[in-house]
């Protein structure tokens, strides 16, 4: 009987009601959305890399390593022997493995030697595979793949011509001219440091650096053709013959070639990402890497040193949560400050319960029922007005923030939060029930005299 007498004053006064309802509706939905959000948030962040078991590199700290192999932030303080990565890529254990070579720039975004097992093996999120926008991975030795950010940011396509520099700066003063890598390919957007990155292949790489070497194969070539020189001095017909077929057969071998980037190997790389046959042993070998003798190495988890790095950033989610809070405070303010300016004119309302025989502690929880109903409602709404965002905005947090949602979007936390407000609103709600009850009180003192 009471609920009915609630619902129904609520229906008299239903303007005010609803902007009540409407104003602590608001307050909970940020609330939640910045409990989703900080949750989500702390869940992405250490997925930012997944299916990485292991990352190997010089001994540097486990947080150096981590930014400057996963975020591109900083460099390890020197590079690993490829005699060490070749042991590693020969261990039992290893399924397989994606070299990485940093120190280079592009226009101030950072540049990734790499070969195209990063493009097969290199997750992210949930556990989701990098994909192409245009073009492909790499194709020739001089190939390079840009992230999303940049291609938009600077206007590339597939067949453009990029001059990486060396050095960490934005602005440098030695560019590799003589050697300018052609966009093979431009990754979709990820949400993550992938998106600012370009990618080159090792052999490219170490050639803008060096200058390229010549091969056993190429000097056999140059034999080859020497001796094509000295025979066409004997036979100039028969030589424009073997020309012709020589230059068909070279177009279609260069057709239907396909670049192999793991043939080449590199002094040293920088880093090493594992991927193993079995995570189970990811601490056993973890251990034996760090035990080395061969050449000092480190291995980290990638999994505990995100995490490690999140705890010192943790204190901005505290601060939003507790933001958050104030808000929906304020509004219960509100709540209660609507209640009590209602209380002129619930005079006669208040009057005729009395009549009727209803008592003070009566109004008094009627009252809190009226408050408890609004914000009950308001948190009704607000859970699913926040559902229904959430679910529409999955797809552009993801690729753009690397906000990747997973369910279910509600958990203990969201529970706790909805039973803390109930909690408040039955506190806040005590001021304008006391002055309920003190109406009732004095309605009742003129009734009887």
């Amino acid at each position: 009987m009471l609920s009915t007498i609630a619902i129904e004053s609520l229906k008299r006064r239903k303007t005010t009601a609803i902007l009540t309802l409407l104003s602590i509706t608001i307050s909970i939905s940020l609330l939640l959305c910045v409990d989703i959000i900080r949750s989500q948030v702390k869940t992405s962040f250490t997925r930012t890399v997944s299916g990485v078991d292991l990352i190997v590199g010089a001994p540097s700290g486990q947080l150096n390593l981590l930014l400057s192999s996963v975020f591109n932030i900083g460099t390890p303080t020197k590079g690993i022997e490829y005699k060490s990565v070749a042991s590693l890529k020969s261990n039992k254990q290893v399924s397989w493995l994606i070299p990485l070579s940093l120190g280079d720039t592009h226009r101030g975004f950072r540049v990734v030697g790499t070969t195209n097992s990063f493009f097969d093996h290199f997750k992210y999120g949930d556990m989701q595979s990098l994909e192409m926008a245009a073009g492909s991975a790499f194709t020739q030795p001089l190939s390079t793949v840009v992230g999303a950010d940049i291609a938009k940011s600077l206007g590339y396509k597939v067949g453009d011509k990029i001059i990486i520099s060396h050095g960490l700066g934005s602005v440098s003063f030695n560019n590799h001219d003589d050697h300018p890598f052609t966009i093979s390919g431009v990754l979709k957007k990820t949400g993550t440091p992938v998106d600012k990155a370009v990618y080159v292949t090792l052999q490219g790489l170490e050639e803008a650096h060096t200058g390229p070497k010549r091969s056993p194969i190429s000097m056999l070539g140059r034999k080859s053709t020497d001796k094509a020189n000295d025979h066409e001095h004997e036979d100039e017909h028969e030589h424009e013959h073997e020309h012709e077929h020589e230059h068909e057969h070279e177009e279609h071998t260069k057709e239907h070639a396909v670049y192999n980037s793991e043939a080449f190997t590199p002094e040293s790389v920088s880093v090493v990402m594992l991927g193993l046959k079995h995570r189970v042993t990811a601490l056993q070998l973890q251990y034996q890497i760090n035990q080395s003798k061969q050449e000092p190495l480190m291995a980290i988890l990638p999994g505990m040193a995100l995490a490690e790095l999140w705890q010192i950033m943790g204190n901005v989610e505290s601060l939003l949560l507790g933001l958050s809070g104030l808000i929906v405070i304020c509004a219960l303010i509100g709540l209660a400050t609507m209640l009590l300016a209602t209380m002129r004119e619930r005079y006669q309302e208040i009057a005729v319960l009395r009549t009727i025989g209803a008592g003070p502690f009566t109004l008094l929880l009627l009252i809190q029922i009226e408050a408890m109903l609004l914000t009950t409602v308001s948190a009704a709404l607000s859970l699913g007005l926040v559902a229904g965002l959430m679910s529409m905005l999955k797809p552009w947090l993801s690729s753009t923030y690397g906000l990747f949602l997973s369910s279910p979007l509600f958990g203990q936390s969201s529970v706790i939060i909805i039973l803390l407000i109930l909690g408040c609103t039955y506190l806040v709600s005590l001021f304008p029930a006391v002055a309920a009850y003190k109406r009732g009180l004095h309605a009742g003192l003129n009734a009887n005299s």
